[in-house]
């Protein structure tokens, strides 16, 4: 299970939106720390590098599909979540999109707000019904 990998990802993510970048140094502690198995780690470097090569992708799937609200006025830590969660989605295709969605539902409720794993929820299935369009 990717439970704790997905959540350290969350942790550089976020942190990366407050400086220029992932941090090396937090990267290698987060994942000492979260005793992180070479898989969860494989995992975590190929949702960095999807993120790294996609990003301005999937800042404007985030524009086109949160209605209400911009990407820049997203809650950081709901940005990071839908990131994770659109990188799994549209370029990870070992993972079930109803897993991504669902991990990423869990994270919210545990580090954001209590609307945020719904809109999450809303972003991700609208994404996902939309790509095979």
């Amino acid at each position: 299970m990717r439970t704790i990998a997905r959540e350290t990802l969350f942790k550089l993510i976020y942190s990366s939106q407050y400086s220029d970048g992932i941090d090396v140094g937090l990267k290698t502690a987060l994942f000492k720390s979260a005793e992180l198995t070479k898989d969860d780690i494989a995992y975590c470097e190929n949702v960095l590098g999807i993120l790294d090569e996609h990003k301005d992708e999937l800042l404007e799937l985030l524009d086109k599909y949160s209605i209400a609200f911009p990407e820049k006025r997203i809650f950081p830590s709901d940005r990071s979540i839908l990131l994770i969660g659109l990188a799994e989605i549209l370029y990870v295709d070992d993972i079930p999109e109803k897993v991504s969605m669902n991990e990423a539902a869990n994270i919210a409720s545990k580090y954001s707000s209590a609307k945020s794993a719904s809109f999450i929820t809303g972003i991700l299935s609208a994404v996902a019904g939309g790509k095979n369009v």
